[in-house]
């Protein structure tokens, strides 16, 4: 079965999510994996979707247009096979929280230090909270430690990093639920 990866940006409202859905189901796809959020003012949906005949973008058509018509960007693409699923990546999960004020410079030292520490980024959340007069920057990171590494290991190399950021920063292990 080909997989196709969808990706849809416009601005926020109500019922774009059922318009794609109903697009996609009309169309006979079957949606693996999707994330949808909103940034900013933004509406921003990634899908990873596919059809049981349709080998190639061009078999869809005109199928989006109604999308585009209601001012969102639609870019679908063809994934090659293997890139419709999740890699297994072994080890332990983690919720990592980072809180304070708005600056510039906070997700990229601890990107960096979870990256050289050979933590593997599986989902980064963002976003501005509190009030104009005082906002607060939240950054929400799931990541898988590599065998040998221990939370206490990284918590103390985040530990470093929070007083030259001046901010706060909680990890805790997440125990996976087999449904």
């Amino acid at each position: 079965m080909t997989h196709f990866a969808l990706t849809i940006i416009g601005r926020d409202r109500p019922g774009i999510v059922a318009k794609v859905t109903e697009i996609l189901y009309r169309l006979g796809c079957n949606i693996a994996d999707s994330s949808c959020t909103i940034l900013g003012g933004q509406f921003a949906m990634i899908l990873i979707l596919s059809h049981p005949k349709m080998q190639s973008n061009e078999e869809f058509g005109t199928s989006f247009a109604p999308l585009e018509a209601d001012g969102l960007s639609v870019f679908l693409r063809k994934l090659q096979p293997g890139g419709e699923s999740a890699a297994e990546i072994d080890g332990e999960i983690c919720m990592i929280s980072v809180y304070g004020s708005d600056k510039p410079g906070i997700v990229y030292p601890v990107a960096k230090i979870l990256g050289d520490m050979q933590i593997n980024i599986t989902d980064l959340n963002t976003k501005l909270v509190g009030t104009p007069q005082r906002p607060v920057y939240v950054m929400m990171i799931e990541a898988v430690l590599p065998a040998g590494l221990e939370i206490e290991e990284l918590s103390s190399a985040l530990d470093r990093l929070k007083k030259d950021l001046q901010v706060d920063i909680a990890i805790r292990s997440i125990t996976p639920v087999e449904l």
